[in-house]
């Protein structure tokens, strides 16, 4: 169903409607009174002499209410819907205006020295900053960043996302050859004695296995020898192994140099040297690459990897006494106390933000008066007359009083005029 134009119009509108009535009667009401006047004075001047002068201040008033009114209502409509030719201005030109409009703003608003000007003395970080070292502001902007966040993650498609880190994956981590980067990567360790440490532990965690597991090296070799071999030649044995492990593991444990580290060296060498140069090794390890992360593997851990960061994001993100939360607040805080305290950082940030609106405007800014344009252009020539009228009209209405009374007084100026040196 249409709107008719009152449903059309904003409470502000309703409220100049109210307005422009009241002026337009009282524009009506002078003329009434000058025609009035006018026909009192006309009937008894005869009787009253200085009527004469009533009269042609009415005529005039009338003449200049008259003119006044048919000025203002063919700038909006027809006057009593005659299709006098320069009338009803604004509906018939109502593009030609919005063009008008547009390029007057684009010309005058939109400059980059009028943007440039205003940017420089509004001082933008130092009032932003002002306003977050508030901590009630501060937590209120991340309120509402945490709420725009939530909502950008709950509108993101799962599916969608999922195909993505596992397209991701795919292409950076299991499409290149590992082969290479790993022995690069381990030759430099190697050669940096970085493995030293790890290589500590190892033997660390095998002397704390050894001390805590006796009973795990109890027929661990004599359960392989014959039968035939008496009991006490069997732990005997058993006993042996254990010491020797112990006196190996203790010995490389005490001796920087030992044969055995120099021997985990050199096969940590040839394995860096083979993994970047032998393709027998680099295919070995692509082979295993592949068996570990195949195709729908890849896409359960891109599943697992999003379910997991999204969950524990909406849950930080709701919660406003979680870490994230109020490292952001306080990240906030802390960014209004530097920008309020520091006006090199102060002068930094203005620059920025002012030369990226200057860009934005110069680059943009006649799409920007086109919103006028095209604005105007879809708007029906009665709907933009009513908007226009609402506008200026009860200033107008106030030309008509003002025509109505300087033309009252014109017309007896000149009425006396004539009959001081005519009469």
């Amino acid at each position: 169903m249409a709107r008719t134009p009152t449903q059309l119009l904003s409470p502000a509108d309703q409220e100049r409607r109210r307005g422009l009535r009241v002026m337009k009667g009282v524009a009506l009401g002078a003329l009434l009174v000058m025609a009035v006047l006018f026909v009192v004075a006309f009937v008894l001047e005869d009787r009253y002499p200085w009527l004469s002068y009533v009269r042609a201040a009415a005529e005039g008033g009338m003449v200049g209410a008259l003119a006044d009114w048919f000025a203002v209502t063919a700038l909006f409509r027809h006057p009593l819907g005659i299709p006098i030719p320069h009338t009803a201005i604004i509906p018939r030109r109502k593009d030609e205006i919005g063009r008008s409009l547009g390029e007057f703003v684009e010309t005058n608003f939109l400059d980059e020295e009028v943007v440039r000007e205003k940017l420089r003395t509004t001082r933008i970080a130092a009032r932003a900053g002002e306003w977050l070292r508030v901590p009630t502001n501060a937590e209120r902007v991340a309120a509402e960043g945490a709420t725009m966040a939530t909502g950008i993650l709950r509108a993101l498609s799962d599916d969608e996302v999922q195909d993505l880190i596992g397209d991701l994956a795919r292409e950076h981590l299991l499409s290149p050859q590992w082969g290479p980067t790993v022995g690069t990567w381990l030759d430099r360790v190697v050669a940096a004695d970085a493995h030293r440490g790890a290589v500590d532990l190892a033997f660390d965690s095998i002397a704390l296995w050894l001390r805590t597991g006796r009973t795990s090296f109890d027929g661990l070799v004599s359960r392989r020898l014959p039968s035939w071999v008496p009991s006490v030649a069997m732990r005997l044995i058993d006993d042996t192994v254990y010491n020797e492990a112990v006196k190996f593991v203790s010995a490389v444990q005490s001796d920087p140099d030992h044969p055995a580290r120099a021997a985990i060296d050199g096969y940590l060498t040839r394995l860096a040297g083979n993994l970047q140069h032998d393709p027998e090794t680099i295919g070995r390890l692509e082979d295993a690459k592949s068996a570990v992360f195949d195709s729908p593997r890849v896409r359960e851990l891109a599943a697992d990897a999003w379910n997991t960061a999204k969950a524990g994001l909406l849950r930080a993100l709701d919660d406003p006494q979680s870490g994230l939360r109020r490292r952001a607040t306080e990240a906030l805080a802390e960014v209004g106390a530097r920008l309020t305290a520091e006006p090199a950082l102060q002068q930094r940030v203005d620059d920025r933000i002012t030369d990226a609106a200057v860009f934005l405007v110069g680059r943009y800014r006649h799409d920007i008066a086109s919103i006028i344009t095209d604005t105007v252009e879809k708007w029906d020539p009665a709907e933009t007359t009513e908007k226009i009228e609402l506008m200026v009209g009860r200033d107008l209405q106030y030309i008509r009083l003002n025509g109505t009374i300087v033309g009252a007084l014109a017309g007896v100026t000149i009425f006396a005029i004539a009959h001081a040196f005519l009469g």
